[in-house]
């Protein structure tokens, strides 16, 4: 027990620290949310601060039916894996993207793993579409503002990064960056502020009340596999992997996962999508 309330004051330490720094940018990202540590089974949980939603219900349900009690580190990917490099603590990683998974799984940190849902990267403008963009070429038009994510600390702005590479105009839309954030949330808030005129964003943030989105033809698009899997260094790995089975379950986490508008792994108009 003493090992896991230490794992979760490091990670607020850390996360605070980031934030002393200027890293991010909203008090959403990073922050741990620790309202049921309690008990020798407590779980640290560090998550791609873009799915708080669903995975703060499927925690939730978790707990309802085990007992044990989950708690959440949210931020960047990237962020994340350097908690997790320094404090060797915690029991289970769930990033947004494959990226970051493959690289802690490199250094030996990924035991079990599974997958849960795919990730849809769309374009998100404020609604009314005030710069009337159309299509990924419209983003390097002159005057466009455009909110992006730092492409080394999370997942979703890499992929933009690659998506635009891919289409040949990084250099254009590179020069109509006004922003770059530290989580796919604090992008969406700039587009809903309209303090930015289009960003790449995951297709499950979509809110019809609040901004309008351009689908990416899936030539141009790089559509992502949500991965979820214990960590090696955990010092209660049954209890870990309870928990992935459970968000990896149909009538578990991914039943969550959709009704929150994801599409859940797998199907078959993305079996070309690999992990």
């Amino acid at each position: 027990m003493v090992k896991k309330l230490l794992a979760a004051t490091v990670g607020l330490l850390l996360v605070f620290a980031v934030l002393l720094c200027g890293c991010t940018g909203s008090g959403d990202s990073g922050n741990a949310q620790a309202d049921n540590v309690s008990g020798e089974e407590s779980l640290l949980v560090y998550c791609g601060a873009g799915m708080k939603a669903p995975m703060q219900i499927i925690g939730e349900k978790f707990t309802e039916e085990t007992g044990i009690p989950v708690t959440y580190n949210y931020a960047g990917c990237g962020q994340l894996l350097a908690q997790m490099e320094l404090t060797q603590m915690g029991d289970v990683f769930m990033p947004g993207a494959t990226l970051e998974f493959n690289n802690a799984r490199k250094k030996g940190y990924v035991g079990n793993e599974s997958l849960v849902a795919y990730h849809i990267p769309v374009i998100g403008v404020p609604l009314g579409n005030p710069a009337n963009i159309t299509s990924l070429e419209d983003l390097t038009k002159e005057g466009v503002k455009v909110s992006m994510g730092e492409p080394d600390s999370m997942a979703l702005g890499t992929i933009a990064k690659n998506i635009f590479n891919k289409s040949g105009i990084l250099d254009e839309v590179m020069d109509n960056v006004v922003v770059q954030r530290a989580t796919v949330n604090e992008i969406v808030t700039d587009i809903t502020l309209g303090n930015a005129d289009a960003a790449i964003i995951w297709s499950d943030l979509y809110n019809p009340e609040t901004m309008e989105i351009i689908e990416i033809p899936r030539s141009q698009n790089l559509i992502k596999i949500i991965p979820i899997g214990t960590l090696t260094f955990s010092d209660q790995p049954e209890t870990a992997q309870k928990f992935v089975d459970f968000v990896a379950s149909d009538s578990g986490g991914k039943a969550v996962f959709e009704e929150y508008g994801f599409i859940v792994y797998p199907n078959s108009e993305y079996a070309d999508i690999t992990p």
